[in-house]
Order: structure tokens, then C-alpha cells, then sequence
């Protein structure tokens, strides 16, 4: 399943993968384009599985973005899962890294990685 904005600047495609569920981020999330990661996370998140968000594909990620994770995690762990990132680098890497967000999550170097891995 893939969400996207009207705009074309985001979209999350949602899969499962190896009891997973991977949403592979592309483009631009901010403030106007965050409302498909929503209703992707908030879906998801209810399962209280595994939950791995691979970022390697985004370009940008404001704070609207980040509380929508920060808010989501909470949500998973309640329901006894787990909320992981991957893939992180150059501007929305440092964003995490400047808010100390990264170090809240499990983070991994890219997709196929963490799912070499178990759940953290």
C-alpha cells in the first residue's frame, strides 16, 4: 500500500517484511505533508509488532515528523512492539542527531540490516 500528498512531495509505502512492518519514507515531510505518515503509523503502530521505518529515502523531516514518530513509538511500546529507523543520513540524520532523537530509538544503517537483526 502506498499513502502519498495531493503535491507528489511524500509519500510511505507500507509492506511486510520477515514479521515486520516496513514503511519506506520518500521525499519531503513537514507540516503539509505529514498526514500519510499519520494514518500509516497510527495503523501500524496498533498491531504492536515490529515496526521499522526506513528513511533512507527521505530528503527532509521537520519536527512535525519527528513528534509524529516520537508519539507513534510510545504507541507501539504500549502495545508491546517495537519502533526502529533506518537508513538516516545527511540533513534528516542530523536533525536526530541535533535533537538527540537518535539515540531514543533503535537506529540501523539501512533496511536489510536491521532485518538481520531481531527486534530490539
Amino acid at each position: 500500500m502506498v499513502l502519498g500528498t495531493d503535491n507528489g512531495r511524500f509519500t510511505v509505502a507500507v509492506r511486510a517484511v520477515d514479521g515486520a512492518v516496513v514503511l519506506t519514507l520518500v521525499g519531503e515531510l513537514d507540516h503539509d505533508t505529514a498526514a500519510p505518515l499519520k494514518d500509516a503509523l497510527e495503523t501500524a503502530a496498533a498491531s504492536g509488532g515490529r515496526l521499522l521505518v526506513d528513511m533512507a529515502g527521505l530528503e527532509f523531516c521537520d519536527s512535525t515528523g519527528l513528534n509524529a514518530l516520537l508519539h507513534s513509538r510510545i504507541t507501539v511500546q504500549e502495545a508491546g512492539g517495537t519502533l526502529e529507523l533506518a537508513g538516516l543520513s545527511g540533513p534528516v540524520a542530523r536533525m536526530f542527531r541535533i535533537t538527540g532523537a537518535d539515540g531514543v530509538f533503535p537506529v540501523h544503517a539501512d533496511v536489510t540490516r536491521a532485518l538481520e537483526r531481531p527486534s530490539q
